[in-house]
């Protein structure tokens, strides 16, 4: 008769079937806008002001600037763009086979955790765990003047 501590422990055969579920549910697809958080965009009013702010911790890697790229591409016009379609940056093919485009709600699930909705970005940023900041970083990257 196993022991408690053996009685609980998985199998191999268990093991294998959590890593198979969680490598099927992979990245979110391109026209999924859904959070972990469970916050809808559209439920948030953003403020470009405090997103001005949000954005100074984005500013190692990124610029609103047009054609300037750093360790990140220019975030110029973001908003309705294609993933990986910023003329002049070396983009992950991750990144650039995507599928996605840039809609204010799919910013605010990809800023939630880059990783989960592109998984092998270039992009290292661990994510903006706070819904109202994304939304404010979304307001003033809608309009960065």
């Amino acid at each position: 008769m196993p022991n408690a501590n053996e009685a609980d422990a998985p199998t191999p055969a268990a093991e294998s079937e959590v890593a198979a579920t969680s490598a099927d549910t992979g990245p979110p697809a391109a026209d999924d806008i859904s959070t972990k958080d469970g916050v809808d965009y559209t439920s948030l009013t953003g403020d470009p002001a405090s997103g001005k702010m949000v954005f100074a911790q984005c500013r190692t890697c990124h610029v609103t600037d047009p054609g300037v790229n750093k360790i990140g591409p220019s975030l110029a016009g973001i908003v309705g763009h294609h993933s990986g379609s910023v003329a002049g940056y070396n983009y992950s093919e991750a990144n650039k086979n995507s599928g996605i485009t840039w809609t204010e709600a799919k910013l605010f699930q990809y800023l939630e955790n880059p990783q989960r909705v592109i998984p092998k970005t270039k992009m290292i940023f661990a994510g903006l765990p706070d819904a109202q900041k994304r939304a404010d970083l979304i307001a003033y990257l809608k309009n960065p003047s």
